[in-house]
């Protein structure tokens, strides 16, 4: 190996040394050291110099995130350990029963349960031999997922190499999310560029992991929280609230608050303190998870043909708040379509003030008799994207009157004044994960992606 070469091999080993470790501080303490413009000319620095010599590049380099070629499709693979779905329910009454049910099956003995997050994204399986990334998988159906390994290696928060004494097999679970602030700037420029806005988190998160082009993913704003293990060989947890402590330990992005109770009024508890301070995470969360501490204790209450008898997933209803409904106004989307839209008296709902809400349709707006000047109600669906759930008829006023679809409209597109079509034919369009509803669709020629 030539000097200049052997200088290179040097300063690429410090330089992915020091990316690794701002990483770490960034993703797993939330304590950056540098900005992110010193961040980005170190990466440009490692970058360059593994462009100049292209035999030094290694697959584990930060540079590498971005991943490979795209793919054709994903490989099918089976996971070591079915990953079964749990049972759900929006009544604490159900919870209660649930602790009193594990009791009754194992009479007298202490029953500690975790009380974690429910987080709200893409269910994955990561598998790390001796240390080392081998396998990422989406649930699929339980026993076969999507091999998405290439996709989660864009994601910085997921190492490469496990810190510390690592076991010889260690399979974690956990969800694929977007953060919210990363949600918003994704749509924010979605929307610049005439796109088709995401739904939701949890929508953005799924549509990324089924890109082809790992390059696409590395731009996504997407992260893992890791909640739990599969199949494992020299990992000696007995209980299940060890975990999280090892799983940091181990350099891995773990949940950060849980809870450990005895009793149904310590559960409840839980799940209360738990609903106060979920918004406050950069995940999005949509209920609290209760499962068997005790390892031993899971094994002898065993499994339903569907989900495990030692955990439940408790949902949190979705916050309502009502407000005036200002106005009515009708949007051009990409494809043509038109949709109403609500303009209200802002209003704050789950964290943040919402001012506007999708409508859908006029079929809608019919079914739900909407007015302008009413009172309605809005729900947060998905707890990010506003909708009117229903009108408060008890507040209307006399002289409201229905909205008249056609003549705010006039034949004529609101945005560009060209010809508007109506063709009853068309029921629904799928676009990757959004859907469009079509009954009755009335788009405009002009922006229309149909017209010729």
């Amino acid at each position: 190996m030539a000097t200049d070469e052997k200088q290179a091999a040097k300063r690429i080993a410090q330089l992915r040394e020091e990316i690794r470790k701002h990483d770490r501080l960034y993703y797993e303490e939330a304590a950056p050291l540098i900005s992110d413009r010193d961040y980005d000319r170190l990466y440009k620095q490692l970058f360059d110099l593994e462009t100049q010599f292209p035999d030094l590049v290694t697959p584990d380099s930060p540079t590498q995130r971005v991943g490979g070629k795209p793919l054709k499709a994903f490989e099918q693979v089976s996971h070591l350990i079915p990953m079964l779905s749990l049972d759900n329910t929006y009544s604490e009454e159900e919870v209660a029963n649930f602790y009193k049910r594990i009791t009754r099956l194992l009479p007298n003995e202490r029953i500690p349960v975790v009380i974690e997050p429910k987080v709200d994204g893409v269910a994955v399986s990561l598998i790390y031999e001796n240390g080392k990334l081998r396998q990422a998988a989406t649930r699929g159906d339980a026993n076969v997922g999507d091999n998405v390994t290439q996709n989660i290696r864009t994601i910085r928060s997921v190492p490469e190499r496990l810190r510390d004494a690592a076991p010889k097999l260690l399979e974690v679970r956990g969800e694929v999310y977007m953060d919210r602030k990363g949600f918003e700037k994704l749509n924010d420029e979605r929307k610049k560029q005439g796109l088709p806005l995401f739904a939701n988190p949890r929508n953005a998160a799924a549509g990324s992991l089924k890109q082809l082009d790992p390059a696409i993913v590395a731009k996504r704003p997407l992260g893992v929280v890791l909640y739990g293990t599969g199949a494992t060989e020299g990992v000696d947890v007995d209980v299940h609230s060890e975990i999280f402590p090892l799983l940091k330990k181990l350099g891995l992005p773990a949940t950060e608050r849980w809870w450990v109770a005895q009793s149904v009024e310590e559960i409840l508890g839980a799940i209360h303190e738990l609903d106060g301070i979920r918004h406050k995470f950069a995940y999005q969360t949509d209920g609290a998870v209760v499962k068997v501490n005790s390892f031993a204790q899971r094994e002898r209450l065993g499994f339903t043909a569907k989900s495990p008898r030692w955990a439940i997933a408790y949902k949190y209803e979705g916050e309502r708040v009502e407000t005036r409904l200002n106005d009515i106004v009708i949007q051009v989307g990409r494809t043509g379509i038109l949709t109403p839209v609500a303009v209200l008296e802002p209003v704050l709902v789950s964290g943040s003030t919402v001012g506007r809400a999708t409508l859908h349709n006029n079929d809608e707006i019919k079914r739900k008799d909407i007015r302008i000047g009413d009172t309605v109600v809005i729900e947060k669906a998905g707890e990010v994207i506003p909708a009117v759930v229903a009108v408060v008829k008890s507040k209307r006023s006399r002289d409201a009157k229905p909205f008249d679809f056609a003549k705010h409209i006039d034949s004529k597109c609101p945005v560009c004044g060209g010809p508007i079509r109506r063709d009853p034919e068309f029921v629904a369009l799928w676009v990757e994960l959004w859907r469009i509803s079509w009954s009755n669709a009335v788009w405009c020629a002009s922006h229309s992606i149909f017209s010729s």
